[in-house]
């Protein structure tokens, strides 16, 4: 699923882990099809086949879940969450820390938001925190 899309997450770019994501999804699309794949995230099915996919968490775990042997939307979701809050823990990185390192506009709060789930947070906003956290524990 995405939080290991990347054997070596830390060794890729914020893009590069984007674009794991994004052949994990395009995957599940490929095995579903795209018209079942965009009716179950809620999108259109040009959304799908665009060249950088504009998902939410949400959005591409709707579209995993449809794969042979991934759990439900909600596992994976709170599953990449769980990933993103042990990797904090293990880096020793606080939301401000988190929020200083990553390439995204977004303040500490914001950052803590999104990967709480109180706030829809996009695959390119969840790469570039998944990076800055796999970099600082691959240190």
């Amino acid at each position: 699923m995405l939080h290991d899309a990347a054997a070596e997450p830390g060794t890729l770019s914020a893009d590069e882990l984007r674009a794991a994501y994004e052949d994990e999804i395009r995957r599940a699309v490929d095995a579903a099809g795209s018209e079942t794949a965009a009716e179950a995230a809620g999108v259109s099915e040009a959304a799908l086949s665009n060249g950088v996919l504009d998902l939410t968490l949400e959005q591409a775990a709707a579209v995993l879940e449809l794969a042979d042997g991934n759990p439900d939307a909600d596992a994976i979701v709170w599953e990449f969450r769980d990933h993103l809050l042990m990797g904090m823990t293990s880096g020793i990185l606080d939301v401000d820390t988190l929020a200083a390192e990553v390439d995204l506009d977004l303040s500490g709060q914001e950052i803590q938001q999104a990967i709480e789930g109180r706030t829809a947070a996009t695959l390119n906003e969840l790469a570039a925190i998944h990076h800055v956290i796999a970099v600082r524990n691959e240190r």
